[in-house]
């Protein structure tokens, strides 16, 4: 946050800007400064940031009326202060605002400058999704340290925190549902860390990722001799989770035959090794996680009913990222902050228009793609701390792939197009000629006619 509002108080030229959340009961739940808490910067705030919220609109002016600060001494300090504050809303409530100062004796304010503040702060929209409900503070405090934690401080965010302290220490299974690339093991992880299992093993395993004939003997393990190089008994997965977790992610890939089998484990708590005739009993408890809509997938029988209600007799649904937008700005801070620290590196930090793209895009790889977003446009950035909108992928940034015009002269401008038209036809069809020009749809003359004007006899072949 505070590089956020360093990066608002550069451009809009200013020397200390002060920042204010409130909730519904118009109580202060988050307040920052930079370039850091000088108390009389921040009394000289109070009265300001409280005429705006009364009524509603932007102050913009050299500040002179003494008779509004109350007598207070800060009035002393700063006579002919130039001010700039503009309110923040959340679904049209006002809920805070953003006070900005120059030093004595600068510019006052204007009209642009407030236009250019406005705009510098829809990056705190995250903050202002919900009308001004923050009761939620550790959202704004802090990223938690690790990804063993589920980061946001959305509504549904603090449901499923609240979930994870409700079932961490029970031992009836969990069942996980959400897009793929929603963080679903970080909260299986979470599950088993906080909980009274946390003494015991983690084991996952993604059920579509091993071939399906191999997939058994990883869950239960095999007896030597069982099938061709089984040359050793082997434990299988669900024995070394005993007395800990075990997390089967992707479970509506398991085959009906491994279904039958994991429901027998989770009645009888007992596994049988492939090629065994005995049983062995089991301590574990199970956590499930798919992406796929299990009901739809019962109707067309491809899963067990009765597999699917043992499974999910706690139930958490992971809602995906373009649903939950005020969780972006805390996981973009947490995965730069990480990679940072990774490749040894000084702090990074988006600009206020590549944050505005981030919070944009509808993220259909949710978490993942954010991260592997996060980490190559740090890679891109090269060693500055601030990265740039052109450092964010085509998606992302659609009109980062899209040239300039050369000139906007319209015949400049049809010539350039012309030429890299040619070139990437050329390129494409191997500087064959006759497919070009069908291709494009022009004669071979008219081909030959256009690659002469242009100069382009020369073009490498590919």
């Amino acid at each position: 946050m505070s590089k956020l509002l360093q990066i608002i108080g550069e451009e809009v030229s200013s020397s200390f800007v002060r920042l204010v959340l409130l909730d519904k009961s118009s109580q202060v739940v988050f307040e920052h400064a930079w370039p850091g808490p000088e108390k009389s910067c921040v009394s000289a705030s109070e009265n300001i940031i409280q005429r705006v919220l009364q009524e509603k609109r932007p102050l913009l002016e050299g500040y002179k009326d003494r008779s509004s600060w109350n007598g207070s001494q800060s009035d002393a300090v700063w006579p002919n202060q130039p001010l700039l504050c503009l309110p923040l809303s959340g679904d049209e409530q006002p809920v805070g605002a953003i006070c900005l100062f120059r030093d004595l004796g600068q510019s006052p304010y204007s009209e642009e400058d407030l236009e250019l503040l406005a705009c510098l702060s829809q990056a705190l929209k995250p903050f202002l999704k919900n009308g001004g409900d923050h009761n939620n503070t550790e959202g704004f405090s802090h990223s938690p340290q690790g990804e063993d934690f589920l980061i946001g401080q959305s509504g549904s965010s603090s449901r499923i925190r609240t979930l994870i302290e409700k079932v961490k220490d029970t031992d009836a299974p969990v069942f996980i549902s959400g897009e793929s690339g929603t963080g679903k093991e970080i909260i299986a992880r979470s599950i088993h860390e906080r909980g009274a299992r946390r003494v015991g093993s983690f084991v996952a395993v993604n059920c579509g990722a091993i071939p399906d004939p191999l997939l058994e003997s990883e869950l239960f393990g095999h007896a030597r001799g069982a099938f061709t190089g089984a040359l050793r008994d082997k434990a299988g997965l669900i024995e070394e989770a005993n007395g800990g977790t075990f997390f089967l992610d992707e479970v509506g890939d398991l085959s009906l035959p491994l279904q039958a089998k994991l429901l027998r484990l989770l009645q009888e708590k007992e596994i049988r090794r492939v090629g065994e005739t005995r049983t062995r009993r089991v301590d574990v408890r199970f956590v499930s996680a798919t992406n796929k809509n299990i009901e739809k997938e019962i109707e067309l029988g491809n899963f067990r009913m009765d597999l699917y209600y043992r499974l999910r007799i706690l139930t958490i649904e992971v809602p995906p990222l373009r649903e939950r937008k005020a969780d972006l700005l805390l996981l973009v801070d947490h995965f730069l902050e990480r990679y940072c620290r990774e490749m040894r590196r000084g702090r990074a930090y988006f600009s206020p228009r590549a944050m505005e793209l981030l919070m944009d895009y509808s993220w259909p790889g949710n978490i993942r793609e954010l991260q592997n977003e996060i980490q190559r446009s740090l890679v891109l950035s090269g060693p500055g701390g601030l990265i740039k909108e052109d450092c964010l992928s085509a998606k992302v940034n659609p009109q980062r792939g899209t040239p300039a015009a050369v000139s906007y002269n319209f015949f400049e401008a049809k010539a350039d197009f012309e030429k890299r038209f040619l070139t990437q036809a050329l390129l494409r069809f191997g500087h064959n000629k006759a497919r070009t020009a069908e291709a494009v749809g022009l004669s071979r003359q008219g081909l030959f006619k256009l690659m002469k004007k242009h100069k382009l006899g020369n073009c490498p072949r590919t």
